[in-house]
């Protein structure tokens, strides 16, 4: 899935929900968490995190990032801010829905405010969608929807708090011009196949996969 990038803008596919942009020779890392690569923070200028869930969120990947670059932010909502700002004065900032910043060369607008339903018995945490560069939209742990059109939409395909009708209904929603997995740790090889043809043919949407340490242009 690699492509001629004429933006200047690259997205490379860490495992499970982690992604890495770079532009003008600038990294943006979004939601290194747990199960993403030990380095998955290192080199980046900026880093966002959707939510608190340790899938998403891991503060030894961010502490790593932070301090292998004094000049790196981070931009994530309260519950995980609080984890880390006193360790990093300035740098850490408290972002929510309708909030819009610049990190890295790159403009952000934030979009939603929980995590989907898990199960009714468990109470919903906060969770926050990143809209980068007018273009790409990676939603965290939720069917946010923005009111931006959505170029390149991060499709989390395999959830405790989703089904598959559930991702096809909201790709034909966001009706982005592609969709790409993401939170794709938990599906095997052999559910692949499955959710490739049917998200590919009912979603709408162009629909790929990309192996982690795979690119592509956008």
């Amino acid at each position: 899935m690699n492509a001629a990038n004429p933006l200047h803008l690259t997205l490379t596919k860490k495992t499970h929900s982690c992604i890495r942009l770079e532009k003008d020779g600038r990294t943006l890392v979004i939601d290194p968490g747990g199960f993403s690569e030990q380095d998955a923070a290192l080199g980046a200028d900026a880093m966002l995190v959707t939510h608190e869930h340790a899938d998403h969120f891991d503060e030894g990947r961010l502490r790593a990032g932070l301090e292998a670059n004094p000049a790196a932010e981070i931009w994530t909502l309260r519950s995980v801010a609080e984890q880390l700002s006193a360790a990093f004065p300035g740098r850490v900032h408290t972002v929510g829905h309708g909030d819009t910043f610049t990190a890295a060369g790159f403009d952000v607008q934030v979009h939603g405010e929980l995590h989907a339903v898990i199960h009714p018995d468990i109470p919903q945490i906060t969770n926050i969608g990143f809209l980068v560069d007018g273009s790409l939209f990676h939603p965290g742990d939720a069917f946010t929807v923005p009111d931006h059109p959505v170029d390149t939409l991060m499709l989390p395909v395999m959830a405790p708090w989703n089904k598959i009708s559930e991702v096809i209904d909201y790709v034909r929603e966001v009706k982005p011009r592609r969709a790409i997995d993401i939170h794709d740790a938990l599906l095997t090889d052999l559910a692949r196949p499955i959710y490739d043809r049917q998200i590919g043919s009912l979603g709408g949407a162009d629909h790929g996969r990309l192996t982690p340490g795979d690119s592509t242009g956008l």
